[in-house]
């Protein structure tokens, strides 16, 4: 069945009306986000593979272990870095066999692995990390004190209120 020139241009403005400013406004502040944190990501990506010869997510990785020295098991840094197992599984690798990280069996069930980083791993983790935190300002060093405080509480505000409407679907 066809639609009319009639029907479909009905349709364009129920589709149009709609839309209000807010929705033009929110989408435009999504892709603004969106486009600085892909040349922020893009940026820090290339100077760490450079310098470091690391990939971001393998640095992301370890980030989150040294956060937590006792080791976080495999599900968790999947949940914590919002990436499928497998995805963890092939970082975890890659850094294992850079003796970075270690996993260590759970004395309760075998089949689940707590991972760690290693002293190499940490002494490696702390040496990128302060490069990374030099690159993180000085890519931001144009924007005043007040203006990053600005968007960090206003980022804070949209994280709790994303938070809540997710508690909600459950």
């Amino acid at each position: 069945m066809h639609d009319t020139l009639e029907q479909k241009e009905g349709a364009d403005l129920d589709l149009a009306s709609r839309l209000t400013q807010d929705h033009h406004q929110s989408l435009k502040l999504w892709l603004r986000m969106l486009s600085c944190t892909v040349r922020i990501e893009n940026e820090i990506r290339s100077r760490m593979r450079a310098t470091f010869d690391i990939t971001l997510p393998r640095f992301d990785l370890m980030a989150q272990l040294e956060r937590y020295p006792q080791g976080l098991r495999m599900g968790e840094l999947s949940r914590r870095m919002m990436v499928t197992g497998g995805n963890i599984t092939g970082i975890t690798d890659q850094l294992e066999q850079e003796k970075l990280v270690v996993r260590v069996p759970d004395q309760k069930d075998r089949r689940v692995y707590t991972v760690k980083l290693t002293e190499a791993g940490r002494r490696a983790f702390a040496d990128m990390a302060v490069v990374h935190e030099g690159w993180i300002a000085e890519l931001l060093q144009d924007m005043s004190s007040d203006d990053k405080g600005q968007l960090i509480t206003l980022l804070s505000q949209m994280k709790q209120h994303l938070t809540a409407a997710d508690d909600k679907k459950e």
